[in-house]
């Protein structure tokens, strides 16, 4: 666990309170208004170790404050409605040796969420672009276009359901 060095952290009364490697230890005999002093001291560290740790963690597609199950969700919905005919379960129907599945997007370079996006957004080949902004009109879908957060969405589904073989997704029929 990341430690803050000791000149970064709060000073407190060292009748009260005592720091450790791990913790900070009030005592429960200081008046009320005090302790909660004292404790909010303790725990801003933590509390602000933790909530960098998780903007951190993020995927650069899903804004921080989208719950993963959620993107997840949301995700699949935008897969079924704009990918799955020509990639239902990761597959493609019109060029066999461009699935989504991990080794076949590894092995066309297109492995990261990022290079993801940007053949949804820009298209290559057969696959046509669905960005609100993708030229020339030819490689561009000629429906309708998607906005740049679901096309963001979108990446990072496929990129997770690659990395998981392509598990069933809620509303996927047998």
């Amino acid at each position: 666990m990341h430690q803050l060095p000791l000149a970064a952290r709060p000073a407190a009364p060292r009748s009260h309170c005592s720091w450790s490697r791990t913790a900070c230890r009030c005592s429960l005999k200081q008046a009320p208004a005090s302790l909660a002093v004292a404790a909010r001291r303790c725990a801003a560290a933590p509390l602000l170790a933790a909530s960098l740790l998780l903007a951190a963690a993020a995927s650069p597609g899903i804004p921080a404050s989208t719950p993963p199950a959620f993107a997840q969700s949301q995700g699949a919905a935008l897969f079924r409605k704009a990918c799955v005919g020509c990639h239902d379960t990761g597959g493609n129907i019109l060029q066999p040796g461009a699935t989504l599945s991990m080794k076949d997007l590894e092995r066309n370079g297109v492995a990261t969420e990022e290079e993801i996006y940007n053949i949804t957004y820009y298209g290559k080949g057969r696959m046509p672009g669905y960005g609100e902004q993708c030229t020339p009109r030819g490689q561009c879908t000629f429906g309708p276009r998607l906005p740049e957060e679901d096309i963001k969405m979108l990446a990072a589904f496929v990129k997770s359901q690659a990395e998981n073989g392509w598990p069933k997704i809620d509303g996927d029929v047998e």
